[in-house]
């Protein structure tokens, strides 16, 4: 009280605007909304598979595959028959073994899937326990292209090997007209037919995973 005037207190201060704060919060939002962001997918184990991971596992699960199924069905390629030939009963024993073509195939394709194998140990192991995508460097892009490239080679040349191992006219000889063996040796020929018939799709799968490292490499 001054003069006798009683004096109001003074208003207090007005609060802090949160007006700077919104605004910060509304800039970051919509750079976020504004960013483009590759598709992931949270697995159980709190780690997230993105577009591209799930491409590349999804190639190499198909890869082993393949790969398994040419090797299975050429190793259980066997059989023991008789034929008629000319007059004379002929027995036939066939195996996979006795033709180095499909001795050739058999170690592509166990080649494969092995590193199929291997290829997919690594990448759950990244996943799993480093919680890192399954690609992490260009360098190691680079070798997996390389791998992929050669295997895609090599099963294409063992599948051509394989399928023209019964065809003599290929190598320049004239012979005179041969029985279809595949009629008492049924199993073995289907067997063997399966076995190329894989071996050219895994040949595709691997020439896919190939593009899949060049797509990659590409964007990152």
């Amino acid at each position: 009280m001054m003069n006798g005037h009683k004096t109001e207190p003074a208003p207090p201060p007005p609060p802090p605007s949160a007006a700077p704060r919104q605004l910060t919060e509304a800039k970051v939002m919509a750079e976020e909304n504004g960013r483009q962001v590759e598709p992931c997918v949270r697995s159980k184990t709190g780690g997230t598979l993105t577009k591209g991971d799930v491409v590349v596992l999804t190639l190499r699960l198909l890869c082993m595959a393949t790969s398994v199924t040419a090797m299975s069905f050429m190793v259980t390629a066997r059989q023991v028959s008789a034929a008629s030939f000319y007059g004379f009963q002929l027995q036939l024993h066939s195996k996979w073994s006795f033709s180095y073509s499909f001795e050739y195939l058999v170690g592509v394709t166990a080649t494969a899937t092995a590193y199929s194998l291997f290829q997919l140990l690594i990448a759950g192991t990244r996943l799993l326990v480093k919680k890192s995508p399954v690609i992490p460097s260009r360098n190691q892009a680079w070798l997996v292209f390389a791998g992929d490239q050669i295997l895609a080679y090599a099963m294409m040349s063992a599948g051509s090997a394989a399928s023209g191992v019964a065809n003599l006219n290929r190598t320049g000889i004239r012979h005179t007209a041969l029985p279809n063996f595949c009629k008492s040796l049924d199993s073995f020929c289907d067997h063997v037919a399966v076995s190329i018939a894989f071996t050219f799709f895994s040949c595709v799968m691997y020439a896919g995973a190939a593009v899949q490292d060049v797509i990659w490499l590409s964007t990152h």
